[in-house]
């Protein structure tokens, strides 16, 4: 093969069979990439906290923010293939993810825990919005599919902020 053909090969749109039109495809496959990169974003700031937590809450926080990092974990694949199974390319690299991503690293040395889970909770439910957008989008294009993922993931999604939200509040007395 000659190097045109291959690179007319690599080139070429995918023609995987939806059913949901061009537009369809391209329209969820990009919120759908974006959402992923704010996964994996958020999936290592949990796992961030989760190595870095420390205090008199140690064993709680630790245990939670693994959980709540494994959840955000399997996401990714069912993610990424949806994004495949509509004919799209999604992320290939961590540059792309760093490129793609909406939610903020955070780089800090030492983070207090209540500000973990204020921060994680932040994000989590930015994430939630993103998803929202997403499934709107799926309305939009008849996507019920991908729309129906998105409710189960919303669902774990505001399961996370109302546990970062309950393991952060403070004595009111």
């Amino acid at each position: 093969m000659d190097i045109e053909t291959a690179r007319t090969r690599r080139l070429a749109p995918l023609t995987t069979p939806t059913g949901l039109g061009e537009a369809a495809a391209k329209d969820i496959s990009a919120a759908l990439t974006a959402l992923l990169a704010d996964v994996f974003a958020l999936y290592i700031k949990t796992k961030n906290f989760h190595w870095h937590v420390s205090g008199p809450h140690f064993r709680d926080y630790h245990l939670m923010f693994d959980e709540q990092g494994d959840e955000l974990y399997a996401m990714t694949d069912p993610i990424a293939e949806r994004v495949r199974k509509l004919g799209g390319t999604t992320l290939r690299s961590i540059g792309h993810i760093a490129r793609a991503q909406r939610v903020l690293d955070n780089d800090a040395d030492y983070v207090e825990p209540h500000d973990m889970l204020a921060e994680l909770r932040d994000d989590n439910g930015g994430l939630a919005a993103a998803m929202r957008a997403t499934h709107a989008a799926c309305d939009e294009h008849g996507d019920i599919a991908t729309a129906s993922l998105l409710e189960n993931w919303i669902d774990e999604t505001e399961k996370r902020v109302w546990f970062l939200f309950e393991a952060g509040r403070r004595d009111r007395g």
